[in-house]
């Protein structure tokens, strides 16, 4: 699933508002040149897109991300202007799990042997589905983006090098109002993740589901749309 659409479900039960919910580049829209893309360039590259986005539109519109989106969403807001900020499991790392990620070396390794497959399973058990799935190659045989996602390999490897060279700032200087929201079923770090860029936003709110991991939006939409919804009434 691409990552703008995990929020498709959601964004019909907040209509009234202007929503923009970007298609990362790479996934779904067109890079120049995507292999000259470097990891310390993805986020830079992704931020300005959205802001392109935002500065072609009237008004202030509420910024939707999820994972690495989420991440973006947070980030552009530091440079442009918005309504306020919807970020699920952003995808940065806590200080501890950071200094011992590897799973961009580990891609990169099955890269190079040509095992572009287990370069992108890796991701997906690490990620996706850290719960496990007792047959992971049937499961991806039935899921219709895995050939997608096999064939952008090297963007998910670019993103989460992008994520673990990325270091959580002790306060964001962003005046919007923000949701972040987790799931006790997605990845520990994640969760671990959520909660401290809740507390490093000065203008947040934080909702945790019980049963939900990291698809979230996508997973549960008739729990996740009313806690967005409540949020943006409330911040009018």
């Amino acid at each position: 699933m691409a990552p703008q659409e995990y929020w498709d479900p959601v964004i019909p039960h907040v209509s009234e508002h202007d929503a923009i919910v970007p298609q990362r580049p790479g996934f779904g829209t067109c890079l120049d040149d995507p292999t000259t893309t470097s990891a310390d360039e993805v986020l830079e590259r992704e931020i300005e897109y959205v802001q392109a986005l935002i500065e072609n539109i009237d008004g202030n519109p509420v910024l939707f991300g999820h994972s690495f989106g989420g991440l973006t969403a947070i980030e552009a807001a530091r440079v442009v202007d918005v309504d306020a900020v919807v970020a699920y499991e952003p995808a940065i790392l806590p200080d501890g799990f950071r200094e011992q990620a590897d799973l961009a070396e580990r891609m990169a390794t099955l890269l190079k042997e040509g095992e572009r497959e287990e370069a992108v399973k890796r991701y997906i058990e690490q990620v996706l589905h850290p719960e496990g799935i007792d047959d992971l190659d049937a499961w991806l045989s039935e899921w219709p983006v895995w050939p997608d996602c096999v064939g952008l390999a090297e963007e998910v490897l670019r993103m989460n090098r992008a994520v673990e060279q990325y270091r959580l700032p002790d306060q964001f200087d962003i005046g919007a109002p923000a949701l972040v929201l987790t799931g006790t079923d997605g990845p520990d770090f994640l969760r671990e993740s959520a909660r401290s860029v809740h507390e490093a936003l000065p203008h947040s709110r934080f909702v945790e589901f019980d049963g939900v991991g990291h698809g979230g939006p996508a997973e549960a939409p008739e729990r996740i749309a009313p806690a967005v919804k409540s949020f943006l009434q409330q911040k009018r």
